[in-house]
């Protein structure tokens, strides 16, 4: 049983995504209260309430970030990676909770009680700064998406197989976000056409249930992982090819991996050395095997040979 050196780790663009999107919504999220307050408008307080909680979220995915660079230790010998996941699942309760949540109900209480309608103007640009601003964090994202992304994969794809929490959880927060402005403007646009102090207040539960779906969709993603996600099925199978074409293979029965973070795979394999090799040649054969994963995926950095396989080659 061998492991590979984990000292060093490629960069990320995790940091950089989550501060552009801390500075986008700390703004949004003051001017957006700010007019709530003078308008009365329910679509743009929950859009406050939505700007507040992202702004908590991405804090708690710094945590998760700071957390996973430690070093392992007799505690924890895989390291902390999984510390991302952990937060990132955090976020997407909070999302649910806070966003979602505060957000039916304050739509619920104003169809209860209506305000009425008042000049719009500053509601209008207030979205549009903060349509400007949550694309500009969205951009972000997309991008350091787009720097993993597989050839004729959709960026929906690229999303569902990121193992980088934090760049996915902004993604799909800011994505609801930029929704969730054009379901707040449309509906004080929609209020003030027909006159109706209801669309205003139903345009806040939408954002409400929109948020709830991303609540579930950040669940479902940073869940997986956090149980121990494998790195796929194609790329299982890449490896598998990878191991048959060394010379010193006999078989390769199952090979398992388990997502430790970003950027860290462990991954175990089940296979049978040719018979009669000398334990000199079978060390060899490890060390060959562990460099020709490590150039296939630097994010596989444990490599864990079966006794079993070990046994077979000295009979």
């Amino acid at each position: 049983m061998n492991e590979t050196d984990n000292d060093t780790k490629p960069a990320t663009d995790s940091k950089k995504v989550i501060y552009a999107a801390i500075v986008a919504n700390l703004g949004i999220a003051a001017a957006k209260f700010v007019v709530a307050a003078f308008t009365g408008s329910a679509a743009m307080l929950a859009e406050g309430i939505h700007s507040a909680v992202d702004t908590g979220n991405e804090l708690l995915l710094l945590i998760g970030e700071k957390i996973s660079a430690r070093k392992p230790d007799a505690r924890h010998p895989f390291g902390y990676g999984k510390a991302v996941y952990f937060w990132a699942l955090v976020v997407a309760l909070s999302v649910f909770s806070l966003g979602g949540g505060l957000s039916i109900y304050h739509g619920i209480q104003s169809l209860r009680a209506p305000e009425a309608l008042t000049d719009p103007t500053w509601n209008y640009v207030v979205l549009g700064v903060a349509f400007l601003f949550e694309g500009y964090s969205w951009n972000v994202s997309r991008r350091a998406l787009n720097g993993k992304r597989r050839p004729g994969a959709s960026l929906w794809q690229t999303v569902k197989a990121s193992k980088d929490a934090s760049t996915f959880t902004v993604f799909i927060e800011d994505t609801a976000a930029l929704i969730g402005i054009v379901v707040a403007a449309a509906g004080i646009f929609l209020g003030h056409l027909f006159d109706n102090v209801y669309i205003d207040p139903a345009a806040s539960i939408a954002i409400g249930l929109l948020l709830v779906g991303a609540s579930f969709t950040l669940a479902r993603e940073t869940g997986a992982l956090l149980l121990g996600e494998s790195v796929g099925v194609e790329q299982t199978g890449k490896l598998k090819e990878l191991f048959r074409a060394d010379p010193a293979i006999e078989s390769v029965g199952q090979l398992m991996t388990m997502q430790l973070g970003p950027q860290d795979v462990l991954l175990t394999a089940a296979v049978r050395f040719r018979r009669g090799m000398r334990i000199d040649e079978v060390d060899v054969a490890i060390a060959r095997l562990e460099r020709a994963v490590e150039e296939f995926d630097p994010a596989i950095t444990r490599v864990y040979f079966e006794a079993a396989a070990l046994r077979s080659a000295m009979r």
